[in-house]
């Protein structure tokens, strides 16, 4: 049995090139305490035998390895491009709207409809992990007209993320729900909710989970910092994730 006295635990996330028990006993003698299943990725007979193999290590090592399913929570995506990618300029104009056809230079698609109803004048909004920062001049129920802060290039069905705003979307997608049912059945110790923006997200995690795992809150936006406490009084353990 390793001893472990520090207090810091490590997380490892299994990828392709570490998902065999030889590469997650390595793993485990180096220092990783948890290994995350990026439920993002992958299909679930894959994190079926990832589970098998770290239970392996875990009786073969003598000491408790946990199991950390992080669901991908809900995702905001743009549509395509014509060409299949822009380059936007800072100080032009952009638009992201309800029109299906490809886009340009000037405009995309932007299939979700709910969210154009939270949008106000300044609202922040980063395209492709926040390479790309636009600032809102105007909204209508059809569109969204913007300014483009900090620009470059942009391709097909990059993620939109609005940092300030609390969304009309529940933490639990269709498919975390799923895979959530896969990962309490296969007994992970934890389960990592992305995206937390209140309370009542965690809440409804934990009716699902009733105590066969604990529930870990992912703080990733901004705006859930208005509801921190609440927040954490919900949740079992929380994540601050730090974006560039």
């Amino acid at each position: 049995m390793i001893s472990r006295k520090r207090k810091t635990k490590i997380i490892a996330t299994l990828g392709p090139a570490s998902h065999g028990a030889r590469e997650i006993e390595a793993l485990y003698k180096a220092g990783a305490d948890v290994f995350r299943l990026n439920m993002s990725h992958g299909s679930l007979e894959d994190k079926a035998v990832h589970i098998k193999h770290i239970r392996r290590v875990e009786k073969k090592v003598g000491r408790p390895i946990a199991i950390l399913a992080d669901l991908q929570g809900p995702k905001l995506r743009i549509g395509t491009f014509q060409d299949g990618r822009v380059k936007l300029k800072k100080g032009q104009n952009f638009t992201l709207d309800l029109d299906v056809k490809p886009g340009d230079e000037t405009r995309v698609n932007f299939p979700h409809p709910e969210i154009f109803k939270v949008i106000g004048k300044g609202t922040c909004i980063l395209l492709d992990d926040g390479r790309i920062n636009l600032s809102v001049e105007r909204a209508t129920p059809k569109a969204i007209f913007c300014k483009v802060k900090v620009g470059k290039k942009l391709s097909n069905n990059k993620g939109v993320n609005l940092p300030h705003t609390v969304l009309p979307l529940k933490a639990l997608t269709t498919k975390d729900k799923k895979d959530l049912k896969f990962a309490l059945e296969h007994e992970v110790d934890w389960i990592a909710l992305s995206f937390v923006q209140r309370p009542e997200d965690i809440i409804e995690a934990k009716k699902i989970v009733r105590g066969r795992a604990g529930v870990l809150a992912k703080i990733e936006k901004p705006s859930a910092l208005g509801q921190l406490e609440e927040i954490l009084r919900a949740a079992d353990k929380f994540i601050l994730h730090l974006a560039r």
